[in-house]
């Protein structure tokens, strides 16, 4: 690369950060006619009100995405907007089956991408529905918080959320008193979060083209959810803990000496299978573009069987394994382990690009979280968390599709500056920067704090002392 090569895709670059006109042009428009279709469902004219004011919040710079900001956001009154969103009997899955249906439209593609990710929202008491002491990868432990089970589709075109399940615990499970105050329906009953994954694995693959079921470590550590997917023939990739025992069937077997039974190959941790290897036995792959130059690993694959949970070898599966390394000191900074039932003759590069794709619901699962308020519920029923988290995916998808549209124009832009600028838009339409406004919802919020304390107050059987003669010391 010259000077002149390297001058020349600089400004072509920079030309891909012009933003046009178009971009950010009739924004609140677009936005009702893409949530007729999801609320096309609801009965009462109030209910299609909140779900549209709720979106909206989720889009907004509100620090904290819950009913109340949003509410007073937009110079309303709370209680309507929680009643709809804890309580209000509207049924959140027409809305994802909407959801599932645009994005397998819109984002579909015959090598697509299906994956599953659980997802920890720690919490710190114990009303919350399903919420105990578990596992939360995002943590590294074992902590008290809610599980969602999440299911993403990724193609060349994007990534999305699609659905979701909430993880209810045994406990949970078989407690009615705590079930019936949580509002968790007659009908469910315990599920394993693999169980889980293949209920909406059945209700929504036809409707997403893919090649691959893909998901982390926890999806992949049982055998029996990995043979349950391959009598489904579905293709899958799926991560595996360091730990998990493979008999390589690329190696002879012991010598027979002629008594007894013939020996088997011994079992060996994919770890320690690993650390044989020599540096030539590694295939380097450029899986993708990164921000700071392409994405190049180097992987290694075998034919193997794992151990099943009775302890006896399994279906022939390959395992993948794919290493990092630093792009200046080139030392190994990550290994990841998987196994696949793909056939063996499967390209490395195509097991790379597999790999890539069950990393980006992660990325997916943050994208809700930071821009969409995924995780800034303040709702401990059944009801409240399906429904938080359904519009919340509905608002990440939006701003999905006015990135894919932005990029007509401008090539550079991404989903946190597309909803950054909705943000602004939100407040110039609501004029939420008005002295009037601003004077409306601190009064709101102040009236808020000022009834709670005298709810406090009188569970005592005392009056709060107003706040201009109150005690300091």
């Amino acid at each position: 690369m010259d000077a002149t090569e390297f001058g020349t895709r600089k400004e072509e670059l920079l030309d891909e950060c012009e933003v046009a006109p178009q971009v950010f042009a009739r924004v609140m428009p677009r936005l009702e006619r893409f949530m007729n279709p999801f609320v096309d469902s609801l009965i009462r004219r109030e209910q299609i009100e909140h779900a549209n004011t709720f979106v909206q919040g989720l889009l907004s710079d509100l620090e904290h995405k819950n009913a109340e900001s949003i509410a007073y956001r937009f110079g309303q009154e709370r209680m309507p907007l929680q009643w709809f969103l804890g309580v209000s009997p509207w049924d959140d899955k027409l809305l994802r089956d909407e959801l599932v249906r645009q994005v397998g439209k819109q984002l579909g593609e015959a090598d697509g991408v299906i994956v599953f990710d659980p997802s920890a929202f720690p919490k710190s008491g114990t009303k919350s529905v399903g919420v105990a002491r578990q596992w939360s990868g995002r943590q590294g432990k074992v902590d008290n918080c809610q599980v969602g089970i999440f299911m993403g589709y990724v193609s060349s075109r994007e990534h999305a959320l699609v659905d979701m399940r909430l993880y209810v615990p045994k406990e949970w499970a078989q407690d009615q008193p705590r079930r019936k105050k949580a509002g968790i329906p007659k009908d469910v009953r315990y599920r394993t979060r693999h169980y889980l994954c293949l209920d909406m694995l059945a209700q929504h693959g036809e409707l997403l083209p893919h090649t691959w079921i893909c998901g982390d470590d926890e999806m992949g550590r049982p055998y029996w959810f990995r043979r349950r997917l391959n009598k489904l023939d579905e293709r899958y990739l799926l991560a595996v803990p360091s730990n998990t025992l493979v008999r390589d069937l690329q190696i002879d077997p012991p010598e027979y000496s002629g008594h007894g039974r013939p020996p088997k190959r011994p079992w060996t941790r994919v770890d320690q299978w690993v650390a044989m290897l020599a540096d030539e036995d590694w295939t380097t792959v450029d899986v993708r573009d990164g921000a700071k130059g392409p994405l190049v690993v180097e992987i290694v694959k075998r034919r193997v069987v794992g151990r099943t949970d009775k302890q006896q070898e399994g279906h022939e599966e390959v395992l993948v394994v794919i290493r990092y390394k630093d792009r200046d000191d080139r030392r190994v900074v990550n290994t990841d382990y998987y196994l696949s039932n793909a056939s063996s003759d499967t390209e490395l590069i195509e097991f790379g690009r597999a790999a890539k794709a069950e990393h980006r619901i992660e990325e997916c699962i943050q994208r809700s979280k930071s821009e969409a308020g995924l995780a800034d519920y303040e709702v401990r029923t059944w009801r409240g968390w399906h429904h938080h988290q359904t519009l919340s995916l509905i608002a990440t998808w939006f701003l999905v599709t006015e990135t894919r549209r932005g990029k007509k124009w401008t090539p550079a832009i991404t989903v946190p500056q597309i909803r950054e600028a909705i943000s602004r838009l939100l407040r110039n339409h609501y004029e939420c920067d008005t002295p009037s406004h601003l004077r409306n919802e601190s009064k709101k919020r102040l009236r808020r704090n000022e009834l709670a304390r005298l709810y406090h107050w009188k569970r005592r059987k005392r009056l709060p002392p107003l706040n201009i003669g109150k005690r300091q010391i």
